[in-house]
Formats: C-alpha cells, structure tokens, sequence
C-alpha cells in the first residue's frame, strides 16, 4: 500500500546522504507523499517547508513509514522507535555492512532512485524481526539485535553464570556474553563464533566474549525458555544494547531475557532473501 506519510531519519554525514535524500524528495513529490522532519534532521540537512516537505516535525507515529539513510546504528534507533506500531523500516545503506538496510547505493544513483520510488509507492516486502524482552537492574529493556555483557577495563576478568528455564547450564570465566536475535545473530554473536541464525527462527543465541574455558560453547535458547545470567565477579560488569551503553550488572546481581517474537517491522524489496544477503555481505563460501 502506498504511504502518505514518510518519517525520515539519517546518520550525521549529511553529504553523504544528499543524493539519497534529494532522490526521495522527489520521488515523494512524484507520488503526492509528504515527508516529514524532525528538528534535528531539519537543521542537519538545512531543510525548508515545501512541496511534500514537512520540517520540524514532532516524531510521531501516525506515518505509514520511515526511511532511513545510514549504518546499522541507524537503522536500529530507527526500529527501536517503531517498534511496537507497524510502521515499517525501509533503509538505504550508508555504514560499513549494513546488514539490516534494505538497499545499497549505486554508482550512477539508477537503482537509488528506484529504490526511493519503491518505497514511497509501497512496493515492498515486510518482514518483522523478533526481540529480546529483558529484565536489568536499571530496569526493563528491550534490544533488537543482541545485548551485550562485557568487564570494564582494568578490571578482572569476569565470571559469569547462567541458566535457562531455571537450569544452570554453567559458570564461565570469560570477558563477557552476547545474547543475539536472529536479526542480530550477523554481528558480536558471529565475531564470537556463535552460530548465524536464519531470519525466521525462533530462540536466540548465547556466545562467550573471550572465553577462559576448552568448555565454553555458544547456545541457541528456545523461544519460550527464560534466560537468566548472574555477575559472580567481584567487580561490576557493564551491558550495552544494540550497541548503546544501558547500564552495569554488580557482583550478585542478574538479568533476564526472553523471546519476543514480534517487535518491529523492517521493508524489503521483492526477491530479497535471507541467504542472498549473507552471501553479499559476508562474501561467497569456499567449495
């Protein structure tokens, strides 16, 4: 279904995007589609009211969608916003791997353009990616992608216990843990060797950042099991979400995660896959 109002939010290299957002700009305008926004990303690219153009915008919900121009960080901070309200992500790559961005710029800015039609027209595909619902010390949170658990430099290393339906799987002397949905099973999960799972399964996975232990192996936790890992340290552990500091665990304390399976919405043009995508980003497998 076409959109008759598009949210758009950027990364901070605004000549980057320029030929992204002038694409859209007019694609909106094209379609009778008006853009809206926000104070900050009105004064980032020095945008003025026109034609389909609406600038300081409160950030609101009552779009049909949100474009993004940027890296995974974006686009994250862009899902998290949405999450909850069916308004899907439709992204356009700007970082390094870009893994959740729908598509890629272009030399010659043909397939951009077709892109920015594609997505003001409607003509895309919505997949809704799960998340981990979790309980910390600071309070509930919620990550697309993954949480991670790390020791604060200059301090010892960690240990840390945790156990799945009420089940102590272990105790690991370790530099911290990573807990990844299959949306973000592609980034710390994969550097730590833990398994890539497919967009579509349900569970997510626990691996180990540094692991002191021959034992130490990476876990997929079912969908309906609840997660629990304790700080045994004898010094704080901090936890990042998504990428963005949230918080430390002290020495006694735990947090909590489960599967949820519906979260936000993230557009894909026709014919994307999972497996395509791993294979572009990550390269081609040896045979």
């Amino acid at each position: 279904m076409r959109a008759r109002t598009v949210s758009v939010i950027s990364h901070a290299r605004t000549q980057q995007v320029a030929p992204a957002l002038q694409a859209l700009v007019e694609a909106a305008r094209t379609e009778g589609v008006t853009l809206r926004f926000d104070a900050e990303e009105t004064a980032k690219h020095g945008l003025q009211a026109g034609e389909g153009v609406v600038v300081d915008a409160p950030v609101s919900d009552d779009v049909e969608l949100c474009v993004v121009f940027g890296g995974d960080g974006t686009i994250l901070r862009a899902l998290r916003r949405y999450a909850g309200t069916s308004v899907p992500v439709f992204a356009v790559n700007y970082g390094e791997i870009g893994y959740l961005a729908t598509i890629d710029p272009d030399e010659d800015g043909e397939g951009l353009r077709a892109g920015m039609e594609r997505a003001v027209a409607g003509d895309f595909e919505t997949l809704t990616l799960p998340a981990l619902a979790l309980e910390t010390p600071d309070g509930p949170h919620a990550a697309i992608n993954d949480l991670a658990i790390h020791r604060r430099a200059g301090t010892r290393v960690a240990r840390l216990s945790y156990a799945v339906a009420g089940e102590e799987i272990g105790s690991v002397r370790c530099d911290g843990l990573v807990l990844a949905t299959p949306a973000g099973s592609t980034g710390y999960n994969l550097a730590n060797g833990g398994p890539v799972m497919a967009w579509g399964v349900a569970g997510f996975a626990v691996s180990f950042i540094s692991p002191h232990s021959l034992t130490a192996r990476a876990l997929v936790v079912a969908p309906d099991d609840l997660l629990s890992v304790h700080n045994r340290s004898q010094d704080p552990v901090d936890i990042s979400l998504d990428g963005q500091a949230a918080g430390s665990i002290c020495p006694g304390e735990a947090i909590t995660a489960s599967f949820l399976r519906e979260a936000a919405d993230l557009a894909q043009v026709p014919g994307s896959s999972f497996y395509r995508r791993l294979r572009e980003k990550f390269g081609r497998l040896a045979t």
